[in-house]
């Protein structure tokens, strides 16, 4: 029987696999703004779901631009679920860091503009309302229009070009000019090299004065529940768990969120995603991602 409702066919069938191609095109998009507004892949994906069974049950017949529709629905969602994360972050065990993504593996993720993919700034989108943070993604990393942001979020255009003005306003103060790629990688490595000699001096060089490190074990594993401040504190606080964490550890490289990431392997399976944010006064941040549940999205990237 043919499938595409022409003679002989299913018109409903046919129907149904121009949805499945409309929704499959625009799809990665969908992922990329959910991710980007909710800093973790499960919680994106589990939205996507969500718009496709939406898409299929809708009167599509009534929608005149698919790509738009879809995507309104689904910042929309993303906006419901922040809204109610933010209650669940409060409660959370330890550092909240967002959920690495493998991007060497999903190119798409960071290919129309990779802003609003760094972990770093996903931490401090954290810090904006859900609004703030959605009219923020929707225009620097995918260059919507004011008018379709503002019909997306329901706010008048001069409103939405406020929420986006305090957003740019909020991470430009909150962070410094980031080094380049090559320089990030050379860190990344001098870190892991440091850390796992557990060489004091070196690890204090790379080190920013104010630099943090982060651990996320979610409570699942063991890890520092609050965040390490100050570059003394944290060579010191690396250099103490030196011996013991690294035994047996193997180093794989890869990208994640755009930039260079170790993955930390145990009897070939990844426990930790270890990258670092920094500037040209060294390392600003090191971030330690060590919850199971989180790691899988980047635990392949390898």
């Amino acid at each position: 029987m043919a499938a595409d409702g022409g003679p002989g066919g299913d018109p409903a069938a046919g129907e149904l696999d121009h949805a499945t191609a409309v929704f499959a095109e625009v799809r990665p998009r969908l992922f990329g703004i959910a991710y980007r507004m909710l800093g973790s892949a499960t919680e994106a994906e589990d939205l996507v779901q969500d718009v496709w069974l939406r898409w299929q049950t809708y009167d599509r017949a009534a929608v005149a631009d698919p790509a738009a529709f879809l995507a309104t629905t689904i910042t929309r969602l993303a906006i419901n679920v922040l809204q109610s994360a933010r209650v669940r972050r409060e409660s959370y065990v330890g550092p909240w860091l967002p959920e690495p993504v493998d991007t060497g593996a999903d190119p798409y993720l960071g290919a129309e503009r990779g802003e609003a993919l760094n972990l770093a700034v996903l931490m401090l989108l954290e810090r904006l309302s859900p609004t703030e943070r959605a009219a923020y993604v929707l225009r620097e990393a995918f260059d919507y229009p004011y008018p379709q942001i503002a019909e997306i979020l329901q706010a008048g255009e001069p409103a939405v070009r406020q929420l986006v003005s305090r957003a740019r306003k909020h991470l430009r103060s909150e962070r410094r000019a980031p080094v380049t790629g090559a320089e990030q990688r050379r860190l990344l490595t001098a870190f892991v090299a440091a850390a796992r000699a557990g060489d004091l001096a070196a690890l204090e060089e790379i080190l920013a004065a104010d630099a943090v490190s982060y651990s996320d074990g979610g409570g699942a594993v063991r890890a520092s529940r609050f965040p390490v401040v100050g570059a003394v504190r944290v060579a010191k606080y690396v250099r103490a768990f030196a011996n013991h964490f690294w035994d047996g550890v193997d180093v794989e490289w890869a990208t994640v969120n755009g930039q260079y990431a170790a993955l930390l392997q145990r009897d070939g399976r990844t426990f930790t995603v270890l990258t670092v944010d920094a500037t040209d006064q060294g390392i600003g941040q090191v971030l330690w991602m060590m919850n199971p549940a989180k790691i899988t999205a980047a635990s392949t990237a390898a």
